[in-house]
């Protein structure tokens, strides 16, 4: 497996590539080219170019959940696309996209702001394949979406953020939609997460579950702790250091008092816009 981070909030002295408070991930697996995530604007796509990255190769577009640092870059794919296919005379993969069922409901902070997707189901259906789906979905060989994640510890999830509107009204939004995906190779589980609003600690508990693999080689992506609770921090570290996990790539959503505890537990690994990782195994 290797992953490339198109988009992060940081970018890596001596790579220069983008940064924007969002998250793009593109992963080939198993002779497949997913794309983890679309960001905020048109910067994974700037960076994929820069990359040497063809987009329109892409078999799977997979969400991790419907906040607009995740998924408003799926606007900027689509002009993307519709002008690529134009070169490529339109013999272009329509890509699956894979989802929880409550991925592009409107979502909002407040009376006014908008967090959510922009993009009518209409519009989305036109451009891709929809797969939306609160169960666990195998989408190559090894790699699994995770669909809805159980949540069964005492100091994750707790807090909504947001409200979303659904049959008719606005609901408190405790993220439903938040889900990962999970590599499951020979010496264990690669977890990918996008925002891991479900909790970090949930979203791995359930991936051991799902795989029925309990070794854990790596973590990668965003883990919202973002001046977390004190009783959300002790329960997150505690966890971590008993998972045995070999490395930890926490990003985004990790802010650096959170990763300078989690350094005392596990093994941190640096992450940032154009740094690739790959997985022999």
């Amino acid at each position: 497996m290797k992953l490339t981070v198109l988009v992060d909030n940081n970018s890596l002295i001596d790579k220069y590539y983008y940064a924007e408070p969002a998250l793009s991930f593109f992963i080939e697996a198993d002779g497949k080219k997913i794309l983890f995530d679309a960001g905020y604007s048109d910067l994974f796509i700037k960076n994929a170019e820069k990359l040497g990255i063809d987009l329109t190769e892409t078999d799977i577009v997979a969400l991790s959940h419907g906040h607009n640092d995740h998924t408003w870059g799926l606007n900027h794919l689509i002009q993307y696309y519709d002008v690529m296919s134009l070169i490529k005379e339109n013999k272009m993969i329509k890509p699956d996209l894979v989802a929880h069922p409550f991925t592009f409901l409107p979502k909002k902070i407040g009376r006014s702001t908008v967090i959510g997707n922009i993009l009518s189901d209409s519009v989305l259906s036109e451009c891709f394949n929809l797969k939306l789906t609160s169960e666990v979905i195998k989408i190559t060989d090894n790699l699994f979406f995770l669909g809805e994640i159980d949540r069964n510890n005492d100091f994750e999830a707790k807090k909504p953020v947001g409200r979303f509107y659904k049959d008719g009204s606005w609901k408190p939004d405790f993220i439903l939609d938040d889900s990962a995906l999970v590599y499951k190779s020979e010496k264990g589980l690669h977890i990918i997460t996008g925002c891991s609003h479900a909790g970090i600690c949930n979203i791995v508990e359930y991936a051991k579950k799902v795989c029925g693999e309990n070794r854990i080689v790596s973590i990668i992506g965003g883990f919202h702790l973002l001046e977390p609770s004190k009783k959300q921090l002790d329960g997150t570290l505690k966890y971590l250091k008993e998972s045995g996990v070999e490395k930890v790539f926490a990003c985004h959503c990790t802010d650096l008092k959170s990763k300078i505890e989690l350094s005392k537990v596990v093994n941190i690994v640096e992450l940032g816009s154009g740094v690739c990782i790959e997985f022999n195994s």
